[in-house]
């Protein structure tokens, strides 16, 4: 089985998603849901970043789709995204003058360039990375990454700080008043998503990213909700139309919320607030 060379992005622009990631407590357990929901593989890497010193890299058909590694104790579980940059160093500058923290780095990771950890000013995590020139990321092809919604309470914040430090331009595609979810746009090819969290998240809901993963259109969203329940997991939404796919938000047994996304399946001619609102009645 091969992905094809469309799965493998080579170099990577800065401000575009080239990785993702995953936190958890029971790396045996969460290893085995993945498998087995997404037929991923695993190799055991060596990693100065995390809490052991252990990284597991997922592979599809041999080609990397993300990363895997046992959070510090008290750490709650969750996947992020890592969105590429030139150099870290520099990155690191910036962050802060645009009212970012840093967290951690930035550190180099042998073979595998450099990362910075940091909190944006609206409060969620994020992870910049300075790939080397080899590196693969499987992407838009079923059981890899499909994108991600940044979920924030400051959409504002968050609109400034990642415009301002990648140049994304920002298209508003909810009526921006009951839906406010934004596009950013690199060359005006959409790569990423901001979106305030409405009264369907608590008010104490930290900001997070939402990582998606494309699901076979013979498999469906449907099929793959019901194979996570088996599996362990959870449906945290049941699965519903959006314009962009039919999509359904899960767990995995460690509670790390995702979702998974059919793009045969999408809804034409429907307002923002209409499809994104799964909780409308």
């Amino acid at each position: 089985m091969s992905l094809g060379s469309s799965a493998i992005e080579p170099a990577i622009p800065s401000g575009i998603p080239c990785w993702v990631e995953l936190a958890c407590s029971d790396e045996a357990v969460t290893q085995n849901f993945y498998s087995s929901l997404f037929g991923w593989e695993y190799e055991l890497r060596r990693d100065p970043a995390t809490p052991t010193g252990r990284y597991s890299i997922a592979s599809l058909a041999g080609v990397p789709v993300g990363g895997m590694y046992r959070s510090a104790a008290g750490a709650l579980p969750g996947w992020n995204v890592h969105l590429a940059v030139v150099h870290t160093d520099s990155t690191a500058e910036w962050v802060e003058s645009l009212g970012g923290q840093l967290t951690l780095g930035p550190i180099e990771i042998p073979g595998r360039g450099s990362i910075l950890h940091a909190m944006d000013p609206s409060g969620a995590q994020v992870v910049f990375w300075e790939p080397p020139v080899d590196w693969e990321f499987a992407a838009g092809v079923p059981n890899t990454f499909s994108g991600a919604d940044l979920n924030t309470h400051d959409g504002e914040a968050a609109d400034n700080f990642y415009c301002r430090l990648f140049n994304y331009t920002s298209q508003q595609i909810g009526d921006g008043v009951t839906v406010d979810y934004t596009a950013w746009h690199v060359d005006q090819i959409p790569v990423l998503y901001r979106y305030v969290m409405g009264p369907e998240y608590t008010a104490d809901t930290p900001p997070h990213w939402m990582v998606y993963f494309e699901v076979d259109p013979a498999r469906g969203a449907d099929a793959a909700a019901g194979q996570a329940l088996m599996l362990g997991g959870s449906v945290v939404i049941q699965p519903y139309d959006t314009a962009f796919g039919r999509v359904a938000i899960l767990a995995d047994p460690d509670g790390a919320v995702f979702a998974v996304i059919d793009h045969s399946v999408v809804l034409e001619e429907v307002g923002r607030a209409e499809v994104d609102d799964p909780y409308d009645d």
